[in-house]
């Protein structure tokens, strides 16, 4: 039987977190020596030409030892932190009076062995510049300017955190621009984020790359969309009547949409042009038309042939050029202006942007433009982005025998914007295992697939992101590819995710494409759906429903037994829609939401009757997932502002959880949690801002648990005294006992604890 999912409620009391005291650095093994080290690299700085900027400054490269945090050099006068790039690299606007004073500490550190701030310098390894080549994205270092005398590229300037300064900035470097005869097609002004798209020579590339104020230039986004044509008859489809007018919506932002197409008609909303204003949004490339299919059914494939009604209503905004080439506005403006449009329009909640800049892969240090933006939005405007990983067209020539390891390697690292931290990421999984030559010769060896069905799929991108967050959240279909033994190259035929063609008038309703962009949607559809059944969900209720009910497929565990690995693959796995939407007598999902103060601990009890855990031995699974949306900066390798954190602890009352978290006692509450065999570790699952973990029992015998909530903030945090709220969401399963009724005993034990709560 189906019920409503119930709800978690918070118990008292509230604990403040212990916190630990400034860092102490290991003091080095001579002082002296370490001083007159540092001393010398900061002479060698001093003597270099200074690269010029908006103001007289200069700006300082400081190698700092990991953990350092380097907003305690402002203690020093004249000290500004600009970024931190890396765990173990902070820029700073110095003057020459702090300079001057900088020196002067360690010219007495390296005589006498102490100074006044003695345990800054101890974190200090050297000083330098940023240099042109620091300044050089990956892509332009790799490919290079297509053309000396005109190419478009992207600058990224320093995200300066007062607004003064940053006005200033923008405008000296426009002035520059205009100086050496640099066009200036587009501009973007953001508070962690300021962007220039220019058309440039190469001589004046070489002027900019030297400019101080320059933190990156790179080559624009490239987009290559595959099609591989699948003919089905039009005249066999039903009738499709339109979702209620009170339907959840999803937006799908994309290269636009097919809007006359006969399965996604009847749920158009509206649609509309976001690169060229007063041009309509027609596609005029199919992948968005591909998108919104999956968007608004699902895995399409599964409803061939006429299982087509749908329950959401559709929109779409064209933000990507149809040929994806020379695009002279920002896809972070056109997706901005977007999701403004939608949200204040239609109160659009759920987006689908499946892109992924190829000339934007995470480098390890901080997220790019398009995710921030993405990560700013969703805290704003509180709305979900579903993104993919990005694809990888470039595999090995061995890759039929490289397959998975190859994965790992650098070049198939994350790409903008699936390093979002608040959005959803989704990689890839293999559906399909015979492409088009071993359909046709099913006697011959024509083709051997690279992954078999529920593996990886071969060209999906890994995590993490940054500071380890687990990324991709989530994995869905989105295609394979074969190795053709005779003609010894790489096939997709057939072998892509099937969803509808903007070439419907001729006939093609459908069509197969491999990538990741085609899941992204899927799990977006997820998303919206949830919708229908608690309208007034949270983005970040959505987030922790999906990753309570996800699973990495057997087929991918036992082809990827690291559990690192796995992570950074799959992630927290596929979403099971099985009981997604609506709980079971076996299977309970609890949904609840709160906001929590500076170092504070909340607690839940979980209200699990008797019959869970009595009978014989057998398999029990009790799943949480917690999912918030912080403030983020992209200066700062501690890229949020506040990080939560859960653990679930075994104990005999709320009162001994309580007394353990309220005197430090929190290596013994993380060992009891560690005892239940949760499959992501916490130090694992909290370095994102959806952290999910499943616990196994196998034993019977009564027990309590408890989930508590834990908040600490960064000392760049400009709202701690703001409550951060989140959304949690646990799952009971009796996985072999379907016949258990513990929806029902669940529900009266968290009535009979709301009584005891209103008597008192």
């Amino acid at each position: 039987m189906a019920y409503e999912h119930l709800r978690v409620v918070r118990d008292e009391p509230i604990h403040l977190r212990k916190k630990r005291g400034f860092p102490r650095f290991p003091k080095p093994a001579d002082p002296r020596q370490h001083g007159a080290q540092l001393a010398r690299s900061l002479v060698e700085l001093k003597e270099s030409p200074a690269d010029f900027g908006f103001d007289s400054r200069r700006l300082i490269q400081v190698s700092v030892v990991e953990g350092f945090r380097p907003e305690a050099l402002e203690a020093i006068l004249g000290l500004t932190v600009v970024s931190q790039e890396g765990n173990s690299i902070a820029l700073l606007f110095s003057t020459d009076e702090a300079l001057e004073q900088v020196d002067a500490k360690l010219t007495k550190l390296s005589k006498d062995g102490q100074v006044t701030h003695a345990n800054l310098l101890f974190a200090l390894n050297g000083f330098s510049s940023w240099t042109p080549a620091d300044r050089t994205g990956a892509a332009l270092q790799q490919l290079g300017l297509p053309d000396d005398n005109s190419s478009i590229v992207d600058v990224e300037l320093w995200p300066l955190d007062r607004r003064d300064e940053r006005e200033r900035m923008i405008a000296a470097f426009e002035e520059l621009l205009r100086e050496n005869e640099v066009e200036q097609l587009d501009s973007l002004n953001r508070e962690s984020l300021v962007l220039f798209k220019i058309r440039v020579s190469a001589p004046a590339l070489a002027v900019l790359l030297s400019y101080r104020d320059v933190r990156l230039i790179d080559l624009p986004p490239r987009f290559a969309f595959g099609l591989e044509s699948i003919r089905l008859d039009i005249n066999a489809l039903p009738r499709i009547d339109p979702p209620a007018d009170n339907a959840p919506s999803v937006c799908v932002l994309d290269t636009g949409l097919a809007a006359g197409h006969p399965l996604l008609a009847p749920a158009v909303g509206d649609t509309q042009n976001f690169i060229v204003a007063g041009e309509d949004a027609s596609d005029h490339d199919g992948h968005g038309t591909r998108v919104a299919g999956l968007a608004l059914y699902g895995r399409v494939f599964d409803r061939l042939p006429d299982q087509f009604l749908p329950r959401l209503r559709l929109f779409a905004g064209k933000v990507f050029a149809n040929d994806g080439q020379d695009q002279t506005r920002f896809v972070e403006k056109a997706v901005e202006d977007a999701v403004a449009y939608f949200h204040d329009h239609y109160r659009c909640k759920v987006f689908c942007l499946s892109y992924g800049d190829g000339n934007k892969v995470y480098d390890g240090r901080h997220v790019r433009g398009l995710a921030y933006t993405l990560d700013r939005l969703s805290r704003k405007l509180g709305v979900l982005f579903v993104v993919p990983t990005g694809n990888q067209s470039a595999l090995p020539d061995n890759a039929l025998e490289a397959f998975p390891a190859y994965l790992h390697a650098e070049t198939f690292r994350l790409l903008d914007p699936a390093t979002s931290l608040n959005a959803i990421t989704v990689g890839g999984l293999a559906q399909f295992e015979l492409d088009h030559q071993a359909q046709r010769f099913p006697e011959r060896i024509e083709s051997s697939p690279l992954a078999r069905r529920n593996q990886p799929s071969p060209f999906t991108r890994v995590g993490p992101s940054i500071g380890g967050a687990v990324k991709p959240d989530f994995v869905a279909e989105a295609g394979n590819l074969a190795w053709h033994h005779l003609r010894r190259n790489i096939s997709s035929q057939r072998l892509g995710v099937v969803s509808t063609s903007r070439d419907f008038a001729d006939g093609r309703l459908f069509d197969d494409a491999p990538g990741t962009s085609f899941a992204a949607p899927q799990v977006a559809h997820l998303a919206a759906s949830l919708l229908r059944f608690a309208p007034d969900a949270s983005s970040d209720t959505l987030r922790a429903l999906l990753g309570v009910h996800a699973r990495v497929p057997g087929e991918s565990s036992t082809l990827v037994p690291n559990d690192a690995a796995r992570l950074a693959v799959a992630g927290y796995g596929r979403v099971e829609d099985q009981h997604l939407f609506e709980s079971q007598d076996h299977v309970v999902t609890l949904v609840g939401s709160d906001a929590i103060g500076l170092d504070h601990h909340h607690y839940y009890e979980l209200a699990l009757p008797e019959d869970f855990w009595g009978g014989r031995n057998r398999p029990r699974e009790i799943s949480v997932a917690l999912a918030y949306s912080p403030l983020v900066k992209t200066t700062r390798i501690a890229y949020r502002a506040v990080k939560l954190s859960f653990n679930v602890v075994e104990a005999d009352s709320l009162e001994q959880v309580t007394g353990w978290f309220n005197t430090n006692r929190v290596a013994a509450a993380r060992k009891l949690a560690e005892s239940t065999f949760a499959n992501i570790n916490a130090t694992s699952r909290s370095k994102g801002t959806l952290q999910c973990a499943t616990w196994t029992y196998r034993r019977s015998g009564a027990r309590k648990l408890f989930i508590v909530v834990t908040r600490k903030d960064e000392p760049w945090n400009p709202e701690p005294n703001v409550p951060e709220r989140y959304s949690l969401a646990v799952t009971f399963r009796d996985l072999t006992n379907a016949d258990a009724n513990i929806y029902i005993q669940v529900r009266q034990r968290l009535r009979q604890r709301e009584r005891v709560r209103n008597t008192r």
